[in-house]
């Protein structure tokens, strides 16, 4: 059975970036990725209205952490601390040795390969440090750039489901998709 340890935090490494912690000296990258309209389209929460509502978030990562529930790297470049974006694993399902993704990246830069890194740097963890069995991600069906990101990484659809949940006044689909570790 998984038992995840993520103290000392892993910090991951690629050609052009750093996946560190995420700490309280983010709060102003965090707010802007998570109040963006353009950021959080395909994101169903409620949008940061104030920095202290990032900094609640930057706190509930930090939870997670330290229980070993979850781990989110905040995503930057290696000459630059900026928050860029972040990805985690979360809904860890230790008797299952599963995990959710989840990431999210500033609009800025989107389509310049900064996620591919990232998920790489991440699955590889994943597989080869938790020794996860899969990994899966819940994705909007209209998120066509998340799933082509998905589907470069050998993720396969699952599953779909029609109006399984209600955000915002109104009924969503869902799409479910997973990696299977290689043997």
């Amino acid at each position: 059975m998984l038992i995840p340890n993520f103290l000392p935090f892993p910090i991951l490494t690629t050609d052009r970036l750093l996946l560190r912690r995420i700490d309280l000296n983010d709060a102003k990258d965090l707010f802007v990725l998570r109040s963006d309209e353009r950021m959080m389209k395909y994101l169903d929460r409620p949008r940061a209205q104030t920095i202290a509502d990032a900094e609640k978030l930057i706190q509930i990562f930090e939870d997670l952490l330290i229980k070993n529930e979850g781990i989110n790297w905040g995503i930057t470049l290696k000459d630059n601390s900026r928050l860029l974006g972040t990805i985690c694993f979360w809904k860890l399902q230790l008797e299952n040795e599963r995990s959710e993704i989840g990431y999210m990246i500033h609009a800025d830069f989107h389509r310049k390969g900064i996620m591919q890194e990232a998920m790489s740097a991440v699955l590889d963890y994943g597989f080869n440090v938790l020794k996860l069995h899969s990994v899966e991600a819940n994705v909007n069906p209209e998120n066509t750039a998340s799933i082509k990101l998905l589907e470069k990484n050998n993720f396969v659809r699952e599953a779909y489901y029609r109006e399984n949940y209600f955000y915002d006044g109104k009924f969503l689909n869902s799409a479910i998709y997973s990696l299977v570790k290689s043997t």
